[in-house]
């Protein structure tokens, strides 16, 4: 007789960009962590895959808010004239110091860095190749940062295709999603003519349209109230942690209710879904 092995319910924790906003996400892992939750996979777009390489070594909540009290913009942001992108020198730096200069497969969590390559105008879902190119690519906001050559690619800013990455989860086999976005202010309008003005709204409107993946592959959203903070600022980064741990500790029997999922049967999944009106 033939047996199948079980196959496990894997959970997936997706962190999405927002610049400095990313420290909402440190808030999140603190919840995290104090509940005793483990997910089995990360996708990250921009600072949520540089937020996500330090879950995914290890890091703890304490080690990443040493980290991102000691780190200014300054550090990871060179250039202060406007149109005169900064290298990302920084941001590559930074991991290198703090969790090796490695490669994203040796990493302790399998993580998935969201990028584009400006090569061929297509997502790239980095599981290989080095840790500190890969996330400093996805981190390359056009303007903002130089790209990354990255193997044969030219790597940008993830957020341009893919800003809240739910969906390269589930493509990668996880059964449930846990998105974090932390910029869910990202649409708001204008009442200017300017052509400036108009431009930056469009910009806004077309990210709006980017995260709508994220919330349909997301089995429990997470959306910390950043819209006081800054993308550009560290200024508050407490108070986003704080906010980050705010939204996540408000939902998170939610959460929890998807990892009791882990504990059952594929064919118990559906019967348990349906008793739990939550979802």
């Amino acid at each position: 007789m033939l047996f199948l092995k079980k196959k496990k319910v894997k959970i997936g924790l997706c962190l999405g960009g927002g610049g400095a906003r990313g420290f909402t996400h440190i808030g999140a892992i603190k919840a995290f962590e104090e509940n005793n939750i483990k997910f089995d996979m990360v996708a990250g777009t921009s600072v949520g895959s540089l937020i996500g390489a330090f879950y995914c070594a290890g890091f703890s909540f304490e080690k990443m808010y040493k980290i991102a009290k000691e780190t200014n913009l300054k550090d990871i942001k060179s250039s202060k004239l406007m149109f005169v992108p900064s290298k990302t020198e920084g941001i590559e730096n930074i991991i290198k110091k703090e969790i090796g200069d490695i490669n994203v497969e040796d990493l302790k969590i399998p993580l998935i860095v969201v990028a584009v390559d400006m090569k061929s105008t297509q997502e790239q879902d980095i599981m290989k190749g080095n840790l500190s190119k890969a996330v400093a690519g996805s981190c390359a906001v056009p303007g903002v940062f130089q790209p990354v050559i990255f193997e044969d690619k030219i790597l940008c800013d993830g957020g341009l295709i893919n800003t809240l990455p739910s969906n390269v989860l589930k493509l990668y086999d996880c059964d449930y999603v846990v998105g974090i976005d932390i910029n869910p202010g990202r649409g708001y309008g204008t009442d200017s003519t300017k052509v400036v003005d108009i431009i930056s709204c469009s910009i806004r409107v077309l990210m709006k349209s980017n995260a709508i993946k994220g919330y349909l592959y997301s089995d429990v959203l997470l959306k910390p109230d950043t819209k006081r903070f800054r993308s550009t600022k560290k200024d508050g980064f407490e108070q986003m942690i704080e906010e980050g741990y705010k939204a996540t500790m408000e939902s998170i029997e939610k959460v929890k209710a998807l990892f009791k999922m882990k504990k059952l049967s594929k064919r118990k999944v559906k019967n348990f879904i349906k008793e739990n009106s939550r979802f």
